[in-house]
């Protein structure tokens, strides 16, 4: 094997792992929310900044990490990001008050805001286009084991040694990846031996800002932004965090059925979405139907949660969790229908924008929920009544979601042959 070759994939191997442990921190505060409760005296309102404050960062990140990588290259950037990800999980495992533990998770967020887009482009540049659609797709799928960590196999951690020192282990895990990506990582393969890679297309600021411009006049583009906003804001709130206290504390089952019942959410996403994705391609030809038969499919699974009572048995949850995930997957074909609604030369802009709101969104709803917890049960904000209204409220959101999407404009039936 030749020694580029060789080493392309070892530095794929480095940078998805980065992607993994990005996955792992988005979602890890569900499992330990009792945990930091219990030490931290904290409240609804309190616990959500917390799981916020992560996306937050994460998002408002996406704009500097797009001209960090284009003029730093993916190796440093990532690096020294990693690092500042490092500080935080520290701050994060030995902190003593909700201030702290906010910087900690902000860290956290500006550390991995950088991870997906790093890594694909590294793919490109190493690997070049022809392999660009499975790889990218593979670091995907990888970064869902980041989500299956922070379930049951982080509760089976956390009873052991405690969840402050699992996460400076985690530091440890990460000054680790950061060190491997800064001594063996290349942003290229080198000139004697260069990827297949396609040529690069430049455009002026003129044309980016009239991309810009043509993005936000277009109807769609609000409706979409505003779907994946909700769809996935309320998908990832309640992977994220709002499902542990619900499993402990209203239904009354234990940290570690809490945690397989949260990685059947991330199961059904995953069985989902090449699902949802091939019937929207070749079955149905629509992106529309698909996504607001998932939207309908959530609301009506949000319902059913919201007046379920302690002692519902574990099957009617495993089946009720699974389709959660199944449904909200439904939303990814989000992303293929802006892109279609576009030029394709401006199909990066408007997918970038998407995934702004996306990511916002999951901040929004983390607090939105708590905060409305707290101000309507002050004494009660993780009971039975809080969890009700909330989930009604998320109903509420994703239904008027459903509404507006019907006056988006159908794209798969007016694409050419070649590119169904």
């Amino acid at each position: 094997m030749k020694p580029a070759l060789s080493r392309r994939w070892v530095i794929f191997t480095i940078a998805s792992s980065s992607f993994v442990l990005s996955q792992f921190y988005r979602v890890s505060v569900a499992v330990i929310s009792p945990n930091l409760i219990s030490d931290l005296g904290l409240d609804t309102s309190g616990l959500s900044l917390i799981s916020a404050a992560f996306f937050y960062a994460f998002a408002l990140m996406q704009i500097p990490v797009a001209l960090y990588l284009d003029s730093i290259g993916p190796r440093i950037s990532m690096t020294i990001l990693t690092l500042v990800a490092v500080a935080g999980s520290l701050i994060f495992a030995t902190g003593e008050s909700l201030s702290m533990m906010v910087i900690g998770r902000v860290l956290m967020g500006i550390g991995m805001a950088c991870n997906l887009m790093g890594t694909l482009k590294l793919i490109t540049l190493w690997f070049g286009p022809l392999r660009f659609g499975t790889l990218s797709a593979m670091v995907l799928s990888f970064g869902t084991l980041g989500n299956i960590l922070a379930t049951t196999p982080l509760v089976l951690v956390v009873t052991m040694i405690g969840w402050r020192t699992t996460f400076l282990i985690l530091a440890g895990l990460n000054l680790i990846i950061a060190l491997l990506f800064y001594f063996i990582v290349r942003d290229r393969p080198p000139e004697s031996e260069p990827a297949n890679l396609s040529d690069v297309v430049s455009v002026t600021l003129k044309e980016t800002l009239s991309g810009i411009r043509e993005l936000f006049a277009l109807k769609d583009y609000w409706i979409i932004s505003f779907g994946s906003f909700c769809r996935y804001g309320i998908f990832a709130a309640v992977q994220a965090l709002w499902a542990g206290p619900y499993l402990m504390t209203v239904i009354g089952i234990s940290p570690v059925a809490t945690g397989n019942l949260i990685l059947l959410m991330n199961v059904g996403l995953v069985v989902g979405s090449p699902l949802c994705g091939y019937l929207s391609d070749a079955i149905l030809r629509s992106r529309k139907f698909p996504i607001n038969a998932g939207l309908i499919g959530m609301v009506s699974i949000l319902i059913v949660l919201a007046n379920l009572k302690q002692g519902t048995s574990f099957m009617l949850l495993a089946f009720l969790f699974f389709c959660f995930g199944f449904a909200s997957s439904a939303g990814q074909i989000m992303l293929a229908h802006i892109k279609e609604r576009m030029p394709i030369e401006r199909a990066g802009t408007a997918l970038t924008g998407v995934n702004f709101f996306t990511m916002i969104g999951v901040a929004f709803f983390l607090q939105l929920l708590g905060s409305v917890m707290q101000s309507l049960y002050p004494q009660a904000s993780l009971g039975a009544d809080a969890f009700r209204d909330a989930f009604y409220l998320c109903a509420g959101f994703l239904a008027v979601t459903t509404f507006l999407y019907f006056f988006t404009s159908e794209t798969v039936r007016k694409l050419p042959a070649r590119h169904r």
